[in-house]
């Protein structure tokens, strides 16, 4: 495969060769083009860093017998909306305790062989499960800082 001037030689899974270019860094399609609302202004690696940092922080705080969902551990980590960001973290992330980090509702995420082991693991820990989710109502992690600004926006 050859490397051009301004790009990238790649075969797709049709086995043909097809030119990518690079992005650069001025180019207007470095941005997130599904949610723009939702990029991060600053992307730089040390941004990221503190990104991920602060994720991991959060899902290290998860007790053992108790689970949070995405999107509960991304608001928490300061970045709603960012379930995603969560997963990639956790895909990415070396003793962490990926276990307790679930869908909406206590549901398992992952499939095949992991979405075993997950299970099998938080069963190990003593969290109970109703059916194919967890009984979250059970094994929740309330984190500090959710239940006050909660308490906070019932007074407004």
């Amino acid at each position: 495969m050859a490397v051009g001037l301004w790009g990238i030689a790649v075969a797709d899974s049709h086995g043909m060769d097809r030119a990518m270019k690079q992005k650069s860094k001025g180019s207007p399609e470095s941005g997130s083009k599904r949610h723009p609302e939702k990029s991060v202004p600053d992307s730089s690696p040390d941004q990221a860093s503190k990104t991920r940092q602060r994720i991991e922080a959060v899902i290290r705080r998860i007790p053992k017998g108790k689970v949070s969902t995405y999107g509960v551990v991304a608001r928490v980590a300061g970045l709603p909306g960012a379930a995603r960001q969560v997963a990639k973290v956790l895909q990415r992330g070396f003793e962490l305790p990926w276990q307790r980090v679930l869908g909406a509702g206590g549901e398992i995420k992952l499939r095949g062989d992991s979405a075993i082991e997950q299970r099998l693991r938080l069963e190990a820990e003593g969290v109970r499960f109703r059916g194919r989710r967890v009984d979250m109502k059970l094994c929740e992690f309330k984190f500090a800082g959710m239940i006050a600004a909660k308490q906070r926006s019932k007074k407004k």
